[in-house]
């Protein structure tokens, strides 16, 4: 990332400019788009707004850029006098398109986090450097070579990869599945990607979780799916509203999240479980279980999936490394019926070719190895702690003005505040106070919810984080 060298005789004015104009001749800022505010700018790179001004006069002095009171500054369209070139409107395309851009509270916290990495993080959902098994990974690529292959692999993923997933699954997860019904994704969210895109067509109905994590995916807007609503309580989703949702709008498919749910860290009640079983197969309705969380159930005896008892062949089963191991990785998996993984396994190829060999082979080996279950022991541990260290540091500096479900598992606390605040104006002020985290708004809550993800924390900041999201809220009530 480009930074001012203050050690450098040229002034930092000048540095401004030189880096702006570099970036205008490289296309990222085309002819006639909008350039950051001189406030803005000055925020980002650490200087006075006096500085930036500097700047921009020199590149107004040259022709490059052009201010005009009320509409900003912007990039020339007739630079030194030249003729006007037809240059693409980049704007518009990227206003385009029929893939929705990320939720705008989501971008706000990824900028805010690129800007300033000392933010205490409550809003990531990885798992920090400390709960990832970095050295056993390590020691495993060490002991191995990577390279007698590099070229295209099976389209469903790396053969030893699949064998080792119907391993893990019967030994873990209670679920019997044949490398045939298998198919390797880079993650849960290409898994659901596939499927909305493959399996529903625009217009068709479906049900989710209401909240939800899957409320925060535009995907699901950009496959032209219409979105009906199952509310949460404290036993998760309650399915004797499935029928209604059948019979008025038709619902072709159902999401849900049903061990230490996101956000709400519920778990799905054993009879809510049966009777969901049970009405989907009644309506021939197929589920999308989502299961990233069961094996960090702190008690250590990790919740079992529908899938290991559903009897019908109702479910599709997603799973992922990014939760229980290392996000960087990139490997998800999805147990399906063969007709499914075929169709999947043929568009995912139409779109990168397969994923990369390397990963699943690292993937493949460490879930055989003697580092697995001790790390799933250390994860559950430390997942544990953290979450003990957030509550604490709640009750202390929000005594009364907060409420929670105590979790037994998964990376999320949810939380509703005693007096409903903007979710805007909360998410400023927690940013200026040094911590992000992510409103309830962003998963179809009204205002007053927020989600704090401990995952990602350093313990030590947890108190830190808390008590300058403390000082937000208070900023805002006072």
């Amino acid at each position: 990332m480009w930074g001012l060298d203050r050690e450098s005789k040229k002034p930092l004015y000048q540095q401004i400019a030189d880096h702006i104009e570099r970036r205008i001749s490289f296309g990222e800022f085309p002819p006639g788009s909008l350039l950051p505010s001189e406030r803005k700018l000055a925020e980002q790179i650490g200087v006075n707004r006096s500085t930036v001004v500097q700047a921009f006069a020199e590149l107004r002095s040259l022709g490059i850029i052009e201010s005009r009171s009320g509409s900003g500054t912007r990039v020339s369209q007739f630079k030194w006098g030249a003729s006007p070139k037809h240059t693409p409107n980049w704007n518009r395309y990227a206003e385009g398109g029929s893939f929705l851009p990320n939720l705008p509270f989501l971008r706000r916290i990824r900028e805010a986090l690129s800007q300033d990495p000392s933010l205490v993080d409550f809003a990531s959902g990885e798992l920090a450097a400390d709960l990832a098994p970095a050295s056993e990974i390590s020691e495993i690529m060490s002991r191995h070579q990577y390279a007698s292959y590099l070229g295209y692999d099976n389209p469903q993923g790396y053969i030893p990869l699949r064998q080792a997933l119907v391993r893990y699954l019967a030994e873990y997860r209670g679920v019997q599945a044949t490398e045939s019904s298998i198919l390797i994704t880079s993650g849960s969210q290409q898994s659901l990607f596939l499927i909305t895109q493959c399996l529903l067509s625009p217009g068709d109905a479906v049900a989710i979780e209401d909240p939800s994590y899957y409320y925060s995916l535009p995907m699901f807007q950009s496959a032209g799916l219409r979105i009906f609503r199952l509310p949460v309580d404290q036993d998760c989703m309650r399915p004797e509203e499935i029928r209604g949702l059948y019979k008025k709008h038709r619902i072709k498919m159902i999401f849900t999240n049903p061990n230490f749910q996101n956000p709400t860290g519920t778990l799905l009640a054993d009879d809510r479980r049966h009777k969901l079983l049970q009405t989907a197969s009644e309506l021939g309705l197929p589920i999308i279980e989502d299961d990233p969380y069961s094996l960090t159930d702190y008690e250590g005896l990790p919740r079992m999936p529908l899938k290991s008892i559903d009897t019908s062949g109702s479910v599709i089963y997603i799973g992922s490394f990014s939760k229980i191991a290392a996000s960087g990785l990139r490997i998800g998996w999805m147990v399906a019926p063969n007709s499914v993984v075929q169709r999947l396994a043929d568009a995912r190829q139409q779109m990168d070719f397969g994923l990369s060999v390397i990963p699943q082979q690292v993937a493949a080996q460490f879930l055989e190895s003697d580092f697995f279950e001790p790390h799933l022991g250390r994860l559950r541990t430390n997942l544990m702690y953290k979450r003990d260290l957030l509550i604490e540091a709640l009750r202390k500096e929000l005594p009364g003005e907060i409420q929670f479900h105590i979790p037994k598992g998964g990376h999320h606390l949810w939380c509703k505040l005693s007096e409903p605040v903007n979710d805007a104006k909360l998410l400023e002020a927690a940013i200026r106070n040094g911590v992000v985290f992510v409103p309830g708004s962003v998963y179809g809550s009204d205002a007053g919810f927020v989600r704090f993800t401990f995952a990602r924390a350093k313990t030590e900041c947890i108190g830190q984080g808390i008590a300058g999201f403390a000082r937000a809220l208070h900023s805002l009530r006072n």
